[in-house]
């Protein structure tokens, strides 16, 4: 079978000129061979990069600008208590940010031998385990399934992220929803600048704020918002006092919490 036009061409055709290459394409494949090539263009999923969600596609290239940026348990050494409350784990805990790492990018890791989902319990001996793995972040498809079913229409409502973090939560409304702000307060300011350096990038300043603060200090903030989303903010950021003085401290007759 001929190929009547070039990769490089048809990234640049509109959609009639691409009709007409795929057409005079499937002319040239012999008839007898032609239903067998209709019915893999049907059932294949050789085409799923190519019809992938435009926002999708945003989220993935955020995602790998921000590992470019950190180390791959994508913790930082002044996260100080996280990282004690991974080590006290009762099973060993390792972090893998569900937002920069799907399960296909881990198994690539893994055959690298950069990443392990096992850890020997007799060092050097054949028992082994699973690794406790846990993530601060929402995965893509965790990020797509709280916008489109979890929360309501978000036109003209204000939502606010309690620990941004990597800014997940924010770039996933900015996209996902018509949200009119959304805020991430997050104490630890190398976070924040991460968070800033991805949203001035990617042109969303005009719907998305971070704020370099302790939450506590952010009641007016709470008392406007409409949605306040947290995750692991209390367990893995805060010591037990802090946690109390934090539920204390939140207004009540909040719309939605999640």
């Amino acid at each position: 079978m001929r190929a009547f036009f070039r990769a490089d061409v048809c990234s640049k055709m509109e959609f009639c000129s691409g009709r007409r290459a795929v057409l005079q394409l499937l002319r040239a494949v012999a008839p007898a061979d032609r239903p067998a090539l209709l019915q893999w263009m049907r059932t294949t999923r050789d085409f799923d990069e190519f019809i992938q969600d435009n926002n999708d596609v945003m989220l993935k290239s955020i995602a790998e600008d921000l590992r470019n940026c950190l180390p791959l348990e994508a913790m930082l050494s002044s996260e100080h208590l996280a990282l004690q409350k991974i080590q006290q784990q009762p099973e060993p805990t390792v972090h893998v940010d569900a937002f920069l790492y799907d399960e296909d990018f881990i198994d690539s890791l893994c055959e690298e031998g950069r990443m392990s989902r096992n850890y020997c319990m007799v060092c050097g001996s054949h028992q082994t385990a699973p690794l406790g793995f846990i993530s601060h972040s929402f995965s893509l498809t965790e990020l797509k399934f709280i916008y489109h079913h979890v929360l309501p229409d978000l036109s003209g409502k204000v939502l606010v992220d309690v620990g941004s973090r990597l800014g997940a939560v924010l770039y996933g409304g900015y996209l996902y929803s018509s949200a009119l702000q959304l805020y991430g307060v997050e104490m630890n300011e190398d976070f924040c600048q991460l968070q800033e350096m991805v949203i001035k990038k990617y042109q969303f300043t005009d719907r998305v704020k971070v704020l370099h603060a302790d939450i506590c200090t952010q009641g007016s903030l709470l008392q406007n918002a409409d949605v306040v989303i947290m995750n692991n903010v209390f367990e893995y950021f805060l010591n037990e006092a802090e946690q109390t003085s934090l539920i204390y401290s939140y207004p009540f007759g909040l719309k939605r919490y999640l």
